[in-house]
């Protein structure tokens, strides 16, 4: 049955077909096209090629038809991208702020941490899945023992790890965090053997202040599916084996943390890395989750919070979370300095460098934006992930596979990332080709040349197809824009990064 979302969008369609569209696979081939597409459901059944003279010849009652018909003549179709790591944080920021954003931005599945609480994050994975409720399908992100009745020192235990691993299978669970596990190799190993054994998957976040005892390429060996962010690779690489942190540090302390997470890139041994530690992180089959975009701050804040999208689409409880507060995760620039921004500039060129070796040398790279903090902006941080990604000299194609097939691969999900008979319609449909420009896929397009060459604007994601439902990207932006301008009742009387640059303030 076709479900209404009023004027945000409708489906699934018994019949929908999608006209005259040029195709990005999804695979790291190129475009291809056009083709007609025909949905029945929720899943791609017919791809056809479309001849226009041929067409003409045998009149227009030969092209397939459906429920709906959406023209694309001029239009790229590309699957759905898959968000590996991603947050969508508390009230006051509406929950609908951060779905609208992911969908209309291209995210059609997530894995999101369950911010909101366990019971929250999967009632709503499950709304999703029925499409009661206008949102990309979702993975919640828990972590290890979480819903179960499994506790401490059994949850220390390298021995119980079957045990709690299929308790959480059986409640449902997919993706495990294994944020502050790596103080035991053991039991990092014994999780990752068993989530394998139960058909989950390994999220690892490795916190420096385990990086003494599980590197990127202990972690990449113990078996964890995916390395989350740039921890543990630079360390993996020192000459002295242990990260030279000031006598001072002090890891509960957020400043201390994300400046240091930044200079030991400095002075890792850069052969190394971009040899044997690259070499071995393919051999032991780990997938990279760069999330370069909520790192980017770090090398200019000033940018950061000037980004042109922020007045009509940032939410003021996100702004007040972000402004420099060490009560707050990730809100560390109080005291932040030229050297730091250069400490994370050297960094995100070596980490390039990285991902780009890891990448050519075979190894799986996957999408992931860990937005909703430090100045990462929901949505615009998806489009913005691929730019950083293309950054470090990988192919847009390859790229696109990052979100597309890989993130697929990833997650363990066959029916996602490709757009192919027998796959799930979870589809994009962009006014011009991201291959050519990825910037294509923001709300607001970009600039560029019609035939004539005149320059125009274009229109970013048409639609976003989720499941066979078809949204109206336009107006989830409007819906964006009305929560956003009723939150700024929310803004603070001092605001220490704005006030400095308002007209009229002393």
């Amino acid at each position: 049955m076709t479900r209404q979302f009023g004027d945000l969008g409708a489906g699934p369609y018994k019949s929908l077909v999608i006209r005259n569209a040029m195709v990005i696979p999804g695979h790291g081939g190129p475009p291809a096209g056009p083709y007609d597409i025909m949905i029945e459901g929720n899943m791609i059944t017919q791809m056809v090629p479309f001849d226009p003279v041929a067409a003409e010849r045998r009149g227009a009652g030969s092209r397939m038809t459906g429920d709906r018909i959406i023209e694309a003549e001029g239009k790229y179709v590309m699957p759905g991208m898959i968000d590996l790591h991603t947050h969508i944080r508390t009230l006051p920021e509406e929950i609908e702020y951060v779905y609208y954003l992911k969908l209309a931005m291209g995210v059609t599945t997530m894995v999101n941490a369950a911010d909101r609480g366990y019971a929250n994050g999967m009632e709503e994975a499950k709304k999703s899945a029925a499409n009661e409720i206008i949102a990309p399908r979702m993975f919640p992100l828990v972590s290890y023992g979480a819903g179960t009745s499994f506790k401490g020192r059994q949850l220390d235990d390298p021995a119980m790890a079957s045990q709690v691993v299929k308790a959480m299978a059986a409640n449902g669970n997919r993706v495990i965090s294994m944020d502050p596990l790596g103080w035991s190799l053991d039991l990092v190993a014994a999780i990752a053997k068993a989530a394998k054994e139960n058909g989950m998957i390994t999220s690892f976040h490795l916190q420096p202040s385990n990086t003494a005892v599980t590197q990127a390429v202990k972690a990449a060996c113990a078996g964890v599916t995916m390395i989350e962010h740039h921890y543990g690779y630079a360390e993996s690489a020192l000459d002295n084996k242990t990260q030279d942190f000031p006598r001072t540090y002090n890891y509960g302390n957020e400043n201390d943390r994300f400046r240091e997470a930044g200079k030991v890139w400095t002075y890792t041994n850069k052969e190394r890395l971009l040899n044997e530690v690259a070499d071995t992180l393919v051999k032991c089959g780990v997938t990279m989750l760069p999330t370069r975009v909520v790192y980017e701050a770090n090398r200019d804040v000033i940018r950061a919070t000037s980004l042109p999208w922020t007045d009509k689409y940032t939410h003021q409880a996100l702004w007040n979370w972000n402004l420099p507060n060490p009560a707050y995760h990730g809100s560390f620039h109080y005291d932040w300095t030229s050297d730091d921004e250069y400490y994370w500039t050297t960094a995100f060129r070596l980490w390039g460098d990285l991902i780009y070796e890891f990448n050519k040398r075979g190894g799986r790279v996957a999408f992931g934006t860990d937005d909703n903090y430090i100045w990462a902006t929901p949505g615009f941080s998806s489009v913005r992930e691929l730019q950083l990604q293309r950054e470090t000299g990988m192919h847009g194609l390859e790229v696109i596979k990052t979100a597309t097939l890989n993130s697929a691969q990833t997650l363990g999900e066959p029916q996602l990332g490709l757009v192919r008979p027998g796959y799930k319609a979870d589809l994009l449909i962009v006014d011009g080709n991201p291959a050519a420009n990825l910037k294509y896929l923001y709300s607001f397009g970009d600039l560029a040349l019609d035939k004539d060459g005149k320059m125009i604007r274009t229109k970013g994601i048409v639609h976003t197809i989720k499941d066979g439902v078809v949204l109206n990207n336009a107006r989830l932006m409007e819906e964006v824009e009305k929560m956003v301008q009723a939150s700024r009742k929310l803004a603070p009387a001092v605001d220490v990064m704005r006030d400095p640059f308002r007209v009229g303030k002393p």
